[in-house]
């Protein structure tokens, strides 16, 4: 009854509670984009008025005075677009400190993108003012005009528009905007996913190389920046010449990251088990490096330089943080992914008998370093993720379509780890320290969804499912997996499947989809229901939302989790994985 519609019939009442859901949802992002709004425009005004006040704005008027503030907001935009991807900084932060109660740390390549737009904006601004208005109006301008103009151009007018573009400050402004125009079309979805039809002849102009080797572009952009803002026209004291004070602090701060990143990750990894899966999916299961701690729901990149030796794809950990492997579960859907499969196909063997999986190969059975051939793998992580704030929920509900189960899985693994006899619950958390020693395991309950179109995906984590139908004894976590290729129960066209499944899990107690003990639904879930049956279950607790896979599903968990959220006394606090 507390979920029926209102009977509220003024707009004007209802959109007000809209908004004031929106902010209750959002109050993090908002202030931060205020924020940042807010310096753009007083670094604009500040600068403009201060060129509204010189001699120069006589001849050029307000073109100079927009140019000047958009290149201030450049400057300040530059400098911040580094930082939302310093991912260990950000890792660092998020896990060590309270600063993520505040601060949208999820949203850290969003920001960057919006940040980029800002940088896109500031540059039309400039640059246009310049090239179209600022240069031909001094080039026109009277000798009378001009002689206050004698200190910074010299006393002989610019005999003509190559002047200005030959020059220092003219070439590299220039060669800045081409080159960031390119990483700028090339970071696209479109272009970055390589998406194009195969008949376009920019197909091959495409995909993830081109957007890394593009944006490794910007090494050379902020050199030239830096020459660019020592050399300008109307500036000639060098402590007005702040470009290299803004950038200097986050070009220094990027620079250590990626240090430490070569350093961390020059060591390749032993690999311990391959196995290829149903659904092009590839399973790694390598060695833990000394000293590497992470989070479940964390990530880690890799590189295969058999594959290429430059590219590093981010893949969700599927162990848990008290394995002694580490793994992932790579599906394959691109160039990369099917090359890594391929490779490491060559070093398999079909599955003995009861072994899952279509290809294998396990160190521990047999199988020596001298003839599993398999090739050299890096690392690079842990880095944060939405889905490792899990601990700090009672209630989880955890929702993965297909390969989105990945970030799930391992904090299923987890949550078992902790409710077995002997496991730390309420305990600390891995590799903690100092105050983040003292964070409780807060959860009591967990609630898996799985919703796979394939029967055969469920073999990707069948060792999983089995392991928490036999310990999890207190009934934690709930499974529930869903094949959304089937008709749903009660339908007479999978009537047949039903009535098969039901005896076998009768007589031998295994579902005849997934082989495991969870038995499997058909047809995707009622999300409302899933909702709802969570909502009175678990009245005056706060429920995590953990949510990966592909973005269909997003809105209507969101607003589900608001709706639940607003007309009952359960939280639920909604977070998606960023693919």
């Amino acid at each position: 009854m507390k979920l029926a519609p209102s009977n509220d019939t003024s707009p004007l009442r209802r959109h007000w509670q809209e908004f004031l859901y929106f902010v209750e949802e959002n109050w993090k992002r908002i202030w931060v984009m205020t924020l940042w709004i807010s310096i753009c425009i007083a670094l604009f005004i500040w600068k403009f008025i201060q060129y509204r006040n010189r001699a120069v704005f006589h001849i050029m008027g307000y073109c100079v005075a927009t140019a000047k503030g958009a290149a201030e907001t450049l400057k300040f935009n530059m400098a911040l677009v580094l930082l939302p991807v310093c991912r260990n900084t950000i890792t660092w932060i998020r896990s060590k400190t309270k600063i993520g109660a505040v601060v949208p740390f999820n949203d850290n390549i969003n920001f960057h993108k919006v940040i980029a737009a800002g940088v896109a904006v500031g540059v039309a601004l400039h640059a246009g003012a310049h090239l179209t208005c600022d240069f031909p109006l001094l080039l026109h301008a009277s000798d009378a005009k001009y002689e206050p103009m004698k200190p910074f151009f010299g006393d002989k007018r610019p005999p003509n528009y190559w002047w200005f573009v030959k020059g220092t400050a003219g070439w590299t402004g220039i060669v800045m905007v081409v080159l960031m125009s390119i990483a700028f079309v090339l970071a696209q979805p479109w272009f970055r996913r390589n998406k194009l039809k195969d008949t376009n002849p920019l197909k091959k102009m495409t995909g993830f190389n081109a957007f890394w080797f593009t944006h490794h572009l910007f090494a050379i952009v902020y050199a030239l920046l830096i020459v660019h803002g020592t050399s300008l026209y109307l500036t000639k004291e060098w402590y007005k010449k702040s470009t290299w004070m803004y950038i200097a602090y986050p070009v220094f701060l990027y620079s250590c990251e990626r240090i430490v990143r070569l350093f961390r990750s020059h060591d390749a990894v032993k690999i311990q088990k391959v196995a290829v899966y149903p659904g092009h999916v590839l399973a790694l299961y390598m060695s833990k490096p000394t000293g590497f701690r992470y989070r479940s729901g964390q990530y880690i990149f890799i590189n295969c330089r058999a594959v290429s030796p430059y590219e590093w794809h981010p893949f969700s950990i599927t162990s848990a943080p008290g394995d002694n492997y580490l793994s992932v579960h790579i599906r394959t859907r691109g160039d990369w992914t099917s090359r890594l499969r391929t490779v490491f196909s060559e070093a398999c063997r079909p599955p003995a008998e009861g072994e899952s999986g279509l290809l294998r190969a396990d160190l521990s059975r047999g199988i020596t370093d001298s003839n599993a051939r398999f090739p050299k793998l890096l690392i690079d992580g842990p880095y944060g993720a939405p889905a490792q704030d899990y601990r700090e929920y009672d209630v989880l509900l955890l929702i993965g379509l297909g390969i989105g189960a990945t970030p799930l899985i391992s904090i299923v693994k987890d949550v078992l780890n902790h409710i077995q006899p002997g496991g730390s619950v309420g305990g600390a958390e891995p590799g903690g320290t100092g105050k983040a020693k003292k964070r409780q395991f807060m959860t009591k309950r967990a609630y898996f969804y799985w919703v796979t179109r394939e029967e055969g995906s469920f073999e990707w984590f069948r060792g999983v499912m089995n392991e928490v139908a036999e310990k999890d004894k207190d009934q934690v976590i709930e499974l529930h997996n869903h094949c959304s290729s089937v008709y749903q129960e009660g339908d007479a066209r999978s009537a047949l499947i039903v009535m098969l499944q039901e005896l076998q899990h009768a007589k031998k107690g295994v579902d005849i989809l997934s082989g495991t003990s969870v038995k499997t639904h058909f047809a995707r879930p009622n999300w409302r229901s899933v909702f709802k049956r969570v909502a009175v279950n678990h009245e005056n607790q706060r429920v995590g939302v953990f949510y990966c896979g592909e973005p269909v599903l997003v809105p209507q968990l969101r607003q589900l989790s608001a709706d639940f959220t607003h007309k009952t006394n359960t939280k639920f606090e909604f977070h998606k994985e960023n693919f």
